[in-house]
C-alpha cells in the first residue's frame, strides 16, 4: 500500500481481475463485462481506492481543481458535525488523487447564479454541492453548463444531475430507530423532524412515519442546530406531556431535547427515551450518552470524490446514486 493508500493491483487482487481490467473500468471504458465492472467497483469501495489523476491533468487540459459548493443558510452549517466530517472525507480523498480543493459557500438564489457562471470561468473540473434547498438553482445551473457535478444528499429531482448523488439510507435508519422505540414498548413516540424543504429532513421524517404504520403521530420541526431541537423538545412537551419517546433528526437536535428534558426533570432514559441521527461526535459524550443512527459520514464525502473523478473521465449521461447502510448504535439514552 503506498503511502496508505490503495493501488491499482491491490482492487485487482480484491476484484480477482487483471490489472488492466481495473485501469479500463477506472477509465470508463466499456471493453469490460458487467460481472467483472461490478467486481471491480465492489473492490473499490471496499478498499477506498481513489484513481491518481496528476499524470492525466495537462494531457486533459485539465485544472486539477474541484470545487466544493455549501449551498445553505448563513451561519448555521457551523453548528452541524456532518459538515467537518463529510469535509475531513473529501479533503481526504482529494489529497489522495492530488487534485486541489476549492471550498466556498453560497448564501442566496442569486448567489449561486452568480457562482455557476464563476465556476465556468474558473474552469475547474468538477463540483461537488452539499446541503440543498428544495428550490436551490444551483444543480441545474451546473448541469447546463456543462460542469461534472455530485450532489451529497439526495436532491428533490435526481433527474437534475442524472442521479449522481451520494446520500446515507435516511428513511431506514429513521424507521429502525423508530422501531427500535416501538420495541422497547414506548407508547408515545414523538420526533424532532428536520426543515421540511431539504430532502433529509422529509426521508427522516417518512422513516419515522412508517415505522409507525398509521399509528398517530407526534411531530414537531427544527433546522438540525441544538437550539432548535431544545424549541421542538419544549414544543412537544407542551402538547404531550405524557409522551415517552423522542427521535430527533439529528444529534444536535437530541442534545437540545436532552437539555430540555434534565431541565423538566424528565429522567433519560426511565421516563423518555431519546435517539439521534448521525453518531457524529457528540453522541457519546451528551449526558446520558445518546443512542443514534450510524451514517458514514467521511466515508460518503469519499465516494463524492470517486464519484465526481469518474465523471469528469465518462462521457455517459446517467449514473447510479450511492446510498450508504445506516445502523443503529445503542447507548444510555434509550
Amino acid at each position: 500500500m503506498s503511502a496508505g493508500h490503495p493501488t491499482l493491483e491491490q482492487v485487482a487482487a480484491r476484484a480477482k481481475v487483471s490489472r488492466g481490467t481495473v485501469s479500463r473500468v477506472v477509465n470508463g471504458s466499456a471493453a469490460v463485462s458487467a460481472q467483472a465492472r461490478e467486481a471491480v467497483l465492489r473492490a473499490i469501495d471496499e478498499l477506498g481506492y481513489v484513481p491518481n489523476h496528476a499524470a492525466r491533468t495537462l494531457a486533459a487540459r485539465r485544472t486539477g481543481v474541484v470545487a466544493l459548493v455549501l449551498s445553505e443558510e448563513r451561519g448555521r452549517p457551523f453548528e452541524q458535525p456532518y459538515f467537518g466530517e463529510i469535509l475531513r472525507g473529501i479533503s481526504s480523498a482529494t489529497g489522495a488523487a492530488e487534485m486541489k480543493l476549492m471550498l466556498t459557500f453560497t448564501h442566496s438564489p442569486a448567489d449561486r447564479a452568480r457562482l455557476a457562471d464563476d465556476l465556468r470561468t474558473q474552469r475547474v473540473d468538477g463540483v461537488m454541492v452539499i446541503s440543498l434547498l428544495r428550490q436551490d438553482p444551483l444543480p441545474g445551473l451546473l448541469a447546463s453548463g456543462g460542469i461534472p457535478t455530485i450532489l451529497g444528499g439526495r436532491p428533490f429531482d435526481p433527474a437534475t444531475v442524472q442521479g449522481r448523488y451520494v446520500d446515507a439510507d435516511n428513511k431506514g435508519g429513521a424507521r429502525q430507530a423508530t422501531e427500535y422505540l416501538i420495541e422497547q414498548d414506548r407508547q408515545r413516540i414523538t420526533t424532532i423532524a428536520g426543515p421540511p424543504d431539504t430532502a433529509v429532513g422529509i426521508d427522516r421524517l417518512t422513516g419515522y412515519r412508517q415505522a409507525l404504520s398509521g399509528g398517530r403521530e407526534r411531530v414537531a420541526y427544527g433546522d438540525f442546530s441544538e437550539t432548535s431541537g431544545a424549541a421542538a423538545m419544549q414544543e412537544l412537551l407542551e402538547r404531550e406531556p405524557l409522551l415517552d419517546a423522542v427521535f430527533a433528526a439529528s444529534d444536535n437536535m437530541a442534545a437540545g431535547a436532552l437539555r430540555v428534558l434534565e431541565r423538566q426533570g424528565r429522567r433519560v432514559p426511565d421516563d423518555v427515551a431519546v435517539i439521534g441521527f448521525e453518531d457524529s461526535a457528540i453522541a457519546p459524550r451528551t449526558e446520558p450518552a445518546l443512542t443514534t443512527v450510524h451514517q458514514p459520514t467521511e466515508r460518503m464525502g469519499q465516494r463524492m470524490v470517486e464519484m465526481l473523478l469518474t465523471q469528469i473521465r465518462d462521457t455517459s449521461p446517467t449514473g447510479r446514486p450511492v446510498i450508504c447502510d445506516t445502523s443503529l448504535v445503542i447507548r444510555a439514552s434509550a
